[in-house]
C-alpha cells in the first residue's frame, strides 16, 4: 500500500472477508488485494483481521472488528449503472440471503452494508433544464423501491 493510501474502511463482525469476496464477485474490475491474518496462534484459523479489496477503482478495507460497531445507511456505496438489466442483476444479488430493500434505490445487503443502485438515466433526467420534468422524475423516484428506468423516463415525459 502507498504511504498516502486512502480507502473506505468498513467494520464487520467476523464476516468481512466473506463480504469482500462476495462484493468482488459482483464487479468485473474487482479483487481482494491483501488479507492480514489475526496475530494469534489459534489453530481454529479465524478469518483475516483485515481484507483489502477494490471495486472498479475504489479501495476498501473490511475489518473483522467484532460486535462493537455496526454498519448503517449513514454510509453507503453508490453504484451507477447503464441499463435496467444492470440494476436488476445487482439488486437481486445484493438482496440474496437476507438483504433488505429500502426506498429510492437503496438496499442493505446480508452483511449489513447499504448500497444505492442508481441508473445513469436518473442522474441525466434530474439534471435536465426542464425543472418541472425533473421534479416529476424526483417524485416518481421517491415512490420507488428498486429504480425503474422506463418509469422514470415516462415521468419526465408526462405533461
Amino acid at each position: 500500500m502507498d504511504k498516502n493510501d486512502i480507502r473506505t474502511f468498513l467494520w464487520f463482525d467476523g464476516n468481512g472477508h466473506d463480504a469482500a469476496a462476495f462484493y468482488c464477485g459482483l464487479f468485473d474490475d474487482a479483487a481482494i488485494t491483501v488479507a492480514v491474518d489475526h496475530l494469534t496462534e489459534d489453530a481454529a484459523s479465524p478469518p483475516p483481521l483485515v481484507t483489502y479489496f477494490h471495486l472498479q477503482g475504489q479501495r476498501y478495507a473490511a475489518l473483522n472488528g467484532g460486535p462493537h460497531y455496526t454498519l448503517s445507511p449513514a454510509c453507503s456505496i453508490s453504484v451507477t449503472v447503464d441499463t435496467q438489466a444492470d440494476v436488476d442483476r445487482l439488486w437481486t444479488a445484493l438482496l440474496a440471503n437476507g438483504g433488505k430493500e429500502m426506498q429510492c434505490g437503496w438496499l442493505t445487503d446480508r452483511f449489513g452494508l447499504s448500497w444505492q443502485i442508481v441508473p445513469q438515466q436518473l442522474l441525466e433526467l434530474m439534471r435536465q433544464p426542464d425543472r418541472d420534468a425533473a421534479a416529476r422524475v424526483m417524485s416518481a423516484m421517491m415512490a420507488m423501491v428498486k429504480l425503474d428506468i422506463a418509469a422514470l423516463e415516462a415521468a419526465a415525459r408526462e405533461v
